[in-house]
């Protein structure tokens, strides 16, 4: 199953993020406000995000951080454990050691950019570390899975009580095939039996975290998780770097939200989201939305043919696509 994810967006304009300016350089700055956009069921594709206001092309609509993110398996000494940064940002470095030594002795350690990236990853790594995860990465990294990971990490926060086992039961689920079934029963027993061997809270892991749990959520994953693109800081290196992104391995890892998992698809999109150093997605206005306009995104790359798109968002997200510029053959 594809990540989703959204390339080749044509030169931004300035962004805006706040409600309003201050009307003097003596007034106190304006609070920003909320982002100009609201949830709400569309005549045919579920829920969709719709403009409360008149949106303005290249403005920030809003930004999300992530309800869950893992690095990808090639890129994991490479960047931050918790927000994904690449290693060698401008930030202060924690080095992979130092990581290691702050939050338990555990032998596998990760590189962590901040101190505060190490105090957020408690939610899950002091669960993490305390168990032997070699069979269950072993068989992510020799079958390619990299939502399984993504579930583990899931399951750590759950253990840790940072966030409720429903977490991801409002997003829609993907539709499996009976072989998909057989083998997330396979990832399973191999989850449970490394929390197991940790006599990790046995009690919680027996009442929560059962096999239809692990479906669950990984379905949900499938098709809500997005490949993480990260493309610099500035505008010049987002644009100059988009095309080299088309069809390379260059996605750091994968990460799922609440309000960008809403966003409805389109192959002429009027929005789209980028990573600039990290996890925190942002949403950007690719032209002028007006009032009660749904803002849609492109799901894969936008410049494939007609035949290539249709026969990926049916195989990778179980939809045809019946958006203008399919209608029209383009």
């Amino acid at each position: 199953m594809l990540g989703r994810q959204t390339i080749n967006p044509p030169p931004l304009r300035s962004v805006s993020t706040a409600a309003g300016a201050a009307d003097g350089a003596g007034d106190p700055p304006t609070r920003p406000g909320p982002p100009p956009i609201r949830v709400a069921l569309t005549e045919s594709a579920g829920r969709g995000v719709f403009a409360t206001r008149a949106i303005g092309a290249g403005e920030l609509v809003h930004s999300a951080k992530p309800l869950v993110a893992h690095p990808s398996p090639s890129h994991l000494r490479k960047v931050c454990y918790y927000c994904l940064r690449k290693k060698g940002s401008e930030v202060s470095l924690i080095s992979d050691e130092i990581a290691g030594e702050d939050l338990g002795s555990n032998p596998t350690s990760y590189y962590f950019c901040s101190e505060s990236c190490v105090e957020r990853s408690k939610i899950f790594y002091e669960v993490e570390r305390r168990a032997d995860w070699s069979l269950y990465d072993d068989h992510c990294r020799l079958r390619g899975l990299k939502y399984p990971l993504m579930v583990k990490r899931l399951a750590c926060m759950v253990i840790s009580g940072a966030v409720p086992a429903d977490t991801l039961d409002i997003l829609q689920p993907a539709t499996l095939p009976q072989e998909a079934l057989l083998e997330m029963e396979e990832e399973f027993a191999l989850l449970r039996h490394t929390f197991k061997k940790a006599s990790l809270q046995d009690e919680l892991i027996a009442l929560v975290l059962t096999k239809q749990w692990y479906i669950n959520v990984l379905a949900r994953i499938r098709i809500n998780a997005f490949r993480i693109e990260l493309v610099g800081e500035s505008h010049e290196d987002l644009f100059t770097s988009a095309a080299a992104l088309v069809g390379s391995d260059v996605s750091v890892g994968n990460a799922v939200y609440m309000v960008p998992s809403f966003y409805n698809h389109d192959c002429d999109p009027n929005a789209h989201i980028v990573w600039l150093d990290n996890a925190d997605a942002k949403l950007k206005a690719l032209c002028d939305i007006e009032e009660g306009e749904e803002l849609r995104i492109c799901y894969i790359d936008a410049s494939m043919n007609l035949d290539a798109r249709q026969k990926i968002l049916a195989e990778g997200f179980g939809f045809q696509c019946n958006c203008l510029r399919c209608l029209s053959g383009d």
